[in-house]
C-alpha cells in the first residue's frame, strides 16, 4: 500500500531510527505537531519521493504544504501524479 512505503520512505531519507512505519498515523500532520518535521526534512523527503516516484513537486509553496499535510495527503497527490491506485 502506498501509504507504508510512504511512511518506511521517511522513515529511511530522514534516520528516524526509534519510529517504526506503524507509529505514524497516516492522517497526523507530518510538521511541528504531530511527527515534528522541519523545512530541511521537507526538502530531503521531498528529493525522495521525486527519485522513487519520479513525479514532480511545485515551486507553490502553499500548494507543496497542502500535499506534505500528511502521509495520506502525501499518498493522494502521488497517486494523482502516478495516476495508480
Amino acid at each position: 500500500m502506498i501509504t507504508d512505503e510512504i511512511k518506511q520512505l521517511i522513515i529511511d531519507t530522514l534516520d528516524l531510527e526509534d519510529i517504526t512505519p506503524e507509529d505514524i498515523d497516516e492522517n497526523a500532520p507530518l510538521f511541528i505537531d504531530g511527527l515534528g518535521l522541519d523545512s530541511i526534512d521537507a526538502l530531503e523527503l521531498g528529493m525522495a519521493l521525486k527519485k522513487k516516484y519520479n513525479i514532480s513537486i511545485g515551486s507553490d509553496n502553499d500548494e507543496n504544504k497542502e500535499y506534505f499535510y500528511s502521509v495520506k495527503t502525501l499518498a493522494d497527490f502521488i497517486k494523482k501524479q502516478t495516476k495508480q491506485d
